[in-house]
């Protein structure tokens, strides 16, 4: 007779969903409302849906990718990154594509209510974005191996992600979320980024080519520094050219951690302590989207 789940395998499943890279997904669709309670067409079942379903695939391209590095051999004894369930033996990989397979499936079942909800489309977007979860590290083209994974996470996590969530509420797509995708965008590639600079030696080694990879360490801070900048130039564009109060600047608040991040990554060489950094990243990103989020809804002058 089985035993029911133990509590340290609660928290090895927990781990493998990586918790602290949920504000990818999360923020995204704060923001989306954020804009549709802006413009009046704030409705929270949808936007619960929108939450749920995003975090879901989320955790879902973590099992993927935790399942895939494995199969592919990208996660080796020298990792220095945080530990993968999966090639740490803690989970099974059979288990690990289930529980793939599984919260995909979850999230594909509960995205069918938005598709009732707001039309065919969101079926597209959906599927899509199941898709791409598991092309990330998957499939005949894996994205992440082949220098694309940046560009998806800019694109899913932020245009499709505040794009859609604002659609599914008001039932109609509007350019000023445009703008507010560009900056949730930019921070989650960053995410991304600081995980590819950590990793760029031993995904050398395994034939992951990511950009860091192709193009070198710097290139990476590059790209980390000019997101930034990309980040904080939404703001203000929303109060000067598109005619928001200027609580929409609440997000410059957190200059100040911006610029020791970005210190950080110019700065650092032991590349272990770029774990605290993605860390701090994640946390960055949470702050700034919350800020903009409660700039944007309260749009009042």
């Amino acid at each position: 007779m089985n035993s029911l789940p133990s509590l340290s395998d609660f928290k090895v499943w927990t781990q493998a969903s990586r918790p602290k890279t949920l504000a990818a997904a999360a923020v995204p669709v704060i923001v989306g409302s954020a804009l549709a309670f802006s413009d009046g067409f704030f409705d929270l079942i949808p936007a619960l849906f929108a939450l749920i379903c995003a975090m879901l695939i989320q955790i879902g391209t973590n099992f993927a990718n935790d399942y895939y590095d494995f199969v592919k051999g990208a996660d080796t004894v020298d990792r220095i990154g945080f530990e993968r369930a999966t090639s740490s033996g803690k989970i099974a990989p059979k288990s690990m594509l289930l529980a793939t397979i599984l919260t995909m499936g979850i999230a594909f079942l509960l995205g069918l209510y938005l598709v009732w909800h707001a039309g065919f489309v969101v079926l597209i977007i959906g599927v899509l974005s199941l898709i791409f979860g598991i092309a990330y590290t998957g499939g005949p083209f894996p994205l992440g191996y082949n220098g694309l994974g940046d560009l998806f996470v800019f694109i899913f996590f932020g245009f499709v992600a505040v794009m859609t969530t604002y659609y599914v509420q008001a039932l109609e797509w509007s350019m000023i979320t445009f703008w507010a995708a560009l900056a949730v965008g930019a921070l989650a590639t960053n995410i991304l980024v600081v995980n590819n600079l950590r990793d760029s030696d031993q995904d050398r080694i395994t034939g992951k080519r990511t950009l860091g990879v192709m193009l070198g360490d710097n290139a990476l801070r590059l790209e980390y520094t000019a997101l930034t900048f990309l980040a904080f130039a939404i703001p203000p564009h929303y109060v000067f050219a598109e005619g928001f109060s200027f609580h929409s600047l609440l997000p410059l608040l957190t200059i100040p951690l911006f610029v020791y991040l970005n210190v950080q990554i110019w700065s650092i060489t032991d590349k272990k302590l770029l774990n605290g950094v993605l860390e701090k990243t994640a946390l960055a990103m949470t702050l700034f989207g919350l800020l903009l989020a409660l700039g944007l809804a309260y749009n009042h002058p």
